[in-house]
């Protein structure tokens, strides 16, 4: 969809945004001030290098606007354990230590990231012998009890396994632990049980980046048949993690249906008992114009519907970003997320200086007008 200057004029008019971004937000109340007040965390997600937790005015901008963390990837496994018994908790450890010294809650990211090249080499070449079943359970509870334990009950919520739907056909992706472990179902289930066992204060989440654009359905419809079948065999599963790495409309005309079609996933997901966190939010603008200003407004203009709708979920306890300044952002030189007039993109609350944007503000008001959590 291209977002002419009539549209963002449309935005505007409608009071949607305001026709100039923030100052830096240093007056302002912080985001998760704002949620808090409403029975929901804020948060964003924190990684090492490339500037990130080691710039002090990040975790500054950190620490004033939020009181819950996850790491982008300190603690997936092939970071972790990148050689067979070979642990690597330091950047974790000293990331978590100062969310813990400025209040922040702290979530674990991913035991299990399902799809095989993101396992280790060395567990995807792993010799699990003639008795595959049990080797494979031996590997499995190992890593689990290994992270869980080391953490203790810093981490509160984790998301157990990530990302074992194909989103092109809806099916489960396999790996060489499900293969010896009677499939894909029946590995996770696994997975959730010795979390439980290890972990048995923490929320127990799987999560996922099925979106809520029309070419989506099947990815939907894979996640909700793995939660089904999840609850069916009792597995302890809390919630879904809603990744909400979202962008621009394919047709303006379709938003209705979009939306009725999002609620209806929600709808059937909190059905079954489960809560629901918003995970990993960003807000990929490569459709949008080049000019600033119409690129901020449709971003943030995005920003407010779709939370707009999924906030108003009471079941929503958690909101978490995927980066909180634009020049920080994993979407920066993703290939397939890269803007065709290779701009920077602007798809986070605060730019490069960490002044906000006017998607602050959507998000700010957002929050203020989702309901009350228990």
């Amino acid at each position: 969809m291209t977002i002419t200057r009539r549209d963002t004029l449309k935005i505007l008019g409608a009071g949607l945004l305001p026709l100039q971004a923030l100052h830096a937000a240093e007056g302002a109340e912080p985001l998760k001030a704002i949620a808090q007040r409403k029975g929901l965390r804020f948060g964003n997600a924190m990684g090492t290098g490339k500037g990130r937790f080691e710039d002090p005015a990040y975790r500054a901008l950190m620490a004033r606007e939020c009181n819950i963390i996850v790491a982008e990837n300190e603690t997936k496994w092939p970071q972790i354990e990148p050689a067979e018994g070979k642990m690597n908790f330091g950047p974790a450890d000293e990331m978590f230590a100062w969310a813990k010294s400025n209040g922040m809650a702290i979530r674990g990211h991913t035991l299990i990231w399902q799809e095989p090249k993101w396992l280790p080499d060395w567990v995807n070449s792993y010799k699990f012998g003639a008795q595959g079943g049990k080797a494979a359970e031996a590997l499995l509870k190992k890593h689990i009890n290994s992270v869980c334990s080391h953490f203790g009950k810093d981490i509160i919520s984790y998301d157990v396994v990530n990302e074992a739907i194909d989103r092109k056909t809806g099916e489960y992706h396999a790996n060489v632990l499900s293969e010896r472990l009677g499939g894909t179902a029946s590995e996770i289930e696994l997975a959730f049980r010795l979390a439980h066992e290890a972990a048995p204060h923490a929320q127990l989440v799987y999560n996922d980046f099925m979106h809520w654009n029309a070419e989506n359905a099947k990815h939907r419809a894979g996640v909700l048949r793995l939660l089904h079948e999840l609850k069916k065999r009792g597995a302890p599963i809390h919630a879904l993690g809603i990744q909400s790495h979202i962008g621009g409309w394919e047709d303006s005309a379709n938003k209705p249906a979009v939306v009725r079609e999002w609620r209806k996933f929600l709808d059937e997901v909190t059905g079954m008992g489960l809560d629901l966190l918003i995970t990993e939010f960003d807000v990929n603008d490569k459709q949008f114009p080049a000019d600033l200003a119409q690129r901020d407004a449709g971003v943030a203009a995005l920003t407010k519907e779709y939370l707009d709708v999924t906030l108003s979920y009471p079941q929503v306890k958690d909101f978490l970003l995927w980066g909180m300044a634009d020049h920080l952002s994993w979407l920066q030189g993703l290939r397939d997320a890269s803007r065709k007039d290779g701009l920077q993109m602007r798809c986070a609350p605060f730019d490069e200086k960490f002044q906000a944007k006017p998607m602050r503000q959507a998000i700010a008001d957002s929050l203020r007008a989702m309901p009350q959590r228990a």
